[in-house]
């Protein structure tokens, strides 16, 4: 049995106890929901109390099905936001979990590239991309693995009888946060001469597809080895490797000007993966987070965070991923459903716990824990220093994109472009705008808006304070 089995037949042995664990979390939180509801409904000093009338009756427009209208809530005794340190796990520690991950990656690079890349012996005949997870599941990469199949074999690098292939991980992620700009960001990055992407924009390997996450809410399946998250970085390998094999003759040392990036927007936030693997922990917190294995093979990676208003974030998520019967009014009810669920976690665990909760997750209806962006700054600058993350706001990308990309390459340390290959950049398109259908409905109900308000307000306060930058208050006066 190989490392890659042993771990695997271990994550199916454990399952049905991370399971079972699940299902009494979500009745602690079930019953916490019922709890608030009853006394919401004779208290006026609990954490949740009605919101003060709105001047619009919107009673007659939604929740006509029930015949009534549900209760608006919003926090009212969590104004402080505490921010704890988390226990940092060693390299042995993670070693057991991630054993052929460690197996794969070495702890030191080569020179040739700024992205960290190293030699793998190479001692197969075969496809190299013929049981790539990746191809298997999704038709549209397999023009991409056709082109790299193509070029694979002249690339290698030959020492004597043996064949080595050029292996690399990203020298910068794109970590978040979802339906912040990170798809515009990617495709005006990506006409930068010297930067390179994964084959696909969201590999989300990290945080999902390692794990045996396709999507969200939906039956494990079986885990994408790291090779197969690798071969998405072979193109620019290649690329790396043929600029090395030309110098070579010359005898010339070079370093590529190539830089590798990825750009998987749950990288920042998702971790909803612990429950399902990290069974041996009695703390409600999870022990390891995706950035703990990250830092131990790349210390010195870079980060871009794309931000927005997190009440403005929301709704673009929610008119994004739902799917039919979009309405104000549903989202303002899910938004009361989701705030209900969050607060009444907060009456029993740790904030980093019901963030991080995969169960919480999975009920809540609207994603608000992707907006509480400090929780997760706070914790991957519980490993990397603030000099490793550049911050961006939507509100000024989307009004200054010549300066938000000038900010961007020279974060990278890449070369200055040209007027030319500016204007290229600046005059493309923005990507992934509001669809014409989901503009149709308008913008959120003000009263939703508010809740979502006194709900972030505390979270941004403590942003706009590790940054220290009043502009992440996302308050009328900092408003572009």
């Amino acid at each position: 049995m190989t490392i890659l089995q042993g771990s695997s037949l271990g994550f199916s042995k454990g399952l049905g106890r991370r399971i079972l664990c699940s299902l009494v979390f979500a009745l602690v939180i079930a019953s916490l929901v019922v709890a608030s509801y009853m006394l919401a409904g004779g208290k006026q000093d609990h954490l949740f109390q009605p919101f003060p009338p709105d001047s619009r009756d919107y009673s007659s427009s939604y929740n006509q099905s029930e015949g009534r209208r549900q209760k608006d809530i919003r926090l009212s005794d969590y104004s402080v936001v505490r921010l704890t340190d988390r226990r940092i796990p060693d390299i042995e520690e993670l070693k057991q979990y991630e054993p052929h991950l460690f197996a794969v990656i070495p702890q030191k690079f080569l020179s040739i590239s700024r992205s960290p890349c190293w030699y793998q012996k190479y001692e197969e005949k075969k496809d190299p991309y013929s049981g790539n997870a990746y191809v298997l599941y999704s038709k549209r990469f397999r023009a991409v693995f056709e082109e790299m199949r193509q070029n694979f074999w002249k690339r290698l690098l030959v020492k004597g009888d043996s064949r080595y292939r050029l292996r690399c991980l990203p020298y910068f992620y794109i970590i978040g946060q979802p339906k912040c700009g990170t798809t515009d960001l990617y495709n005006r990055m990506r006409l930068h001469p010297s930067v390179r992407f994964s084959a696909n924009k969201e590999p989300q390997w990290w945080t999902r597809k390692r794990f045996g996450i396709m999507r969200l809410k939906e039956a494990l399946q079986s885990p994408f080895p790291v090779e197969d998250y690798l071969d998405l970085f072979d193109s620019t390998a290649q690329e790396i490797q043929a600029l090395y094999n030309a110098a070579k003759d010359t005898e010339d040392t070079v370093t590529s000007p190539l830089v590798i990036g990825e750009a998987s927007a749950s990288t920042m936030w998702d971790n909803n993966s612990w429950m399902y693997v990290y069974d041996n922990t009695t703390n409600t917190e999870p022990p390891h987070l995706t950035q703990d294995f990250i830092r131990t093979f790349q210390p010195n990676a870079k980060f871009i965070v794309m931000l927005r208003d997190p009440v403005e974030r929301l709704y673009s998520d929610y008119l994004y991923f739902a799917i039919a019967n979009k309405s104000v009014e549903e989202f303002h009810d899910k938004v009361n459903e989701s705030l209900q669920m969050f607060n009444s976690c907060l009456q029993t665990f740790t904030l980093r716990s019901c963030v991080y909760n995969t169960t919480l997750n999975n009920l809540l209806t609207v994603r608000l824990q992707v907006g509480l962006y400090v929780v997760f700054l706070w914790d991957w600058l519980s490993l990397y220093k603030m000099e490793e993350f550049l911050i961006l706001r939507l509100e000024d990308y989307s009004v200054r994109v010549l300066q938000s990309m000038r900010r961007v390459f020279s974060f990278l340390e890449l070369e200055p472009l040209s007027v030319e290959q500016e204007a290229t950049i600046t005059q493309s398109p923005a990507s992934n705008s509001r669809r014409p259908e989901d503009c149709s409905l308008g913008p959120m109900n003000p009263q939703t808006q508010r809740l979502l308000r006194d709900f972030y307000r505390p979270f941004n306060q403590r942003l706009s304070h590790l940054l220290r930058d009043d502009a992440f208050l996302w308050e009328p006066q900092s408003a572009v």
